[in-house]
């Protein structure tokens, strides 16, 4: 791999716009959910109905948009298509303040289901922009810089977003989202002009989603990539809403030590990040996958185990600092091995598979373990990321062809 300077990525513009614009968005998205999450709790003395339905509104769009916005996102100019996604965004933001002046609190959901909403057209065409302007040796390098800003947001955005709520109220926290996705969609009008749409022959909607599946299950790369996106899924699903029972019953700490351990593990995350950025060049995105997913499945299992909290700190931090290297592995492996023209479609079926997963194990995670026990839940997790492993395993150690291509 060529070596260079993450001064010369940084000298990139599309690197810095794009860098710049995540800054805001994720501002906006932070004060947005904390803001969102503590008024509802506000309004309603924390019904967990309203509060689930939060979750509803995040989610549910990744169900039924990321797909069609993801062939979307194939057919427009990715530059327009986020500017304008953010833009609207901005705009939806500050129609729901005006209802709040109507009475109408419950319009809260709507930040947030818009919001979503967009982003499953706004996400892909972002990733079509690094496969646009940045050469295949830099896109690792790229992705650890976009995902250190999602590392640090875990950290800071829960302590932003309270404070802005508790020192303005919702109507400012409000006012300032969208104010931070309206800035956003400004800085992305710096981006350079959108390459020439190439003329195709019309077909409908459900032809290029068809297509799409066609074009995944083709490519061995992305159709390993999906089942092992669906073996961590499945794992997370399983151990994400059990993390408050590490403290209670293994640790036998009082239920907000929780913050301790998610703080620990955020704050992996930003220094593994950095580390990321340091290793893009001399480690390759299988490398970092095969690290990652080891090292989170036998973190995993010690979790399960340990009554000391020194050692269940160390495990979250340990897992904080190789969760960037997944994240980054498997969006520099997606991106080398799809084609331009199916980056949108490609990610619109990994992302709901993924997040499928998860929700299909969160649902079964409390039943699970009144049958069986935390320990028996957190081995059964460290095994299904162990098969998701396996699969990373049997990826090949060059970006692929498509089947079928020199025999």
């Amino acid at each position: 791999m060529p070596a260079y300077k993450f001064a010369d990525l940084l000298s990139s513009r599309v690197i810095r716009v794009i860098l710049v614009s995540q800054l805001f968005l994720q501002l906006g998205v932070w004060i947005r959910n904390f803001a969102v999450l503590l008024y509802v709790i506000e309004q309603t003395a924390g019904d967990p109905f309203a509060v689930s339905m939060i979750s509803v509104a995040e989610y549910a769009p990744i169900f039924v948009f990321s797909f069609i916005g993801g062939a979307y996102a194939d057919r427009w100019r990715p530059k327009r298509t986020m500017i304008w996604c953010d833009f609207l965004s901005g705009l939806s933001v500050f129609a729901v303040l005006a209802a709040f002046y109507l009475g109408t609190w419950k319009a809260v959901f709507f930040v947030t289901l818009i919001s979503a909403i967009l982003s499953q057209f706004s996400q892909p065409s972002g990733m079509k922009l690094f496969k646009i302007h940045l050469s295949e040796d830099q896109v690792q390098a790229g992705m650890s810089i976009y995902q250190t800003i999602f590392s640090v947001f875990v950290i800071l955005g829960p302590a932003v977003g309270t404070f802005v709520f508790q020192r303005f109220g919702v109507n400012a926290s409000i006012a300032l989202t969208g104010l931070s996705f309206l800035i956003s969609a400004a800085v992305l009008t710096f981006l350079p002009a959108d390459p020439a749409a190439k003329t195709k022959p019309a077909t409908r909607l459900i032809s290029e989603m068809a297509e799409g599946i066609r074009y995944l299950l083709s490519r061995r790369v992305l159709t390993l990539l999906c089942l092992s996106f669906m073996a961590a899924g499945l794992g997370l699903g399983l151990i994400q809403p059990l993390s408050v029972f590490l403290v209670t019953e293994n640790l036998g700490l009082p239920k907000e030590s929780l913050q301790w351990l998610v703080s620990v593990n955020g704050a992996g995350m930003v220094l593994g990040g950095a580390l990321v950025m340091a290793v893009s060049r001399k480690v390759s995105p299988k490398s970092l996958l095969v690290l990652g997913m080891l090292v989170i499945a036998a973190g995993t299992s010690v979790l399960g185990i340990s009554t000391r909290l020194w050692l269940t700190l160390a495990v979250e931090l340990v897992n904080g600092l190789v969760l960037p290297g997944i994240s980054v592995g498997i969006n520099t492996l997606f991106l080398q091995n799809t084609e331009i023209d199916f980056i949108g479609r490609v990610n619109g079926i990994l992302i709901p598979i993924y997040t499928g997963s998860i929700v299909l194990t969160m649902s079964l995670a409390g039943s699970l373990m009144k049958a069986f026990s935390l320990l028996v839940i957190f081995q059964a997790a460290a095994l299904l990321f162990l098969v998701g492993l396996g699969f990373i395993f049997l990826l090949p150690p060059s970006p692929e062809r498509p089947l079928g291509e020199n025999g």
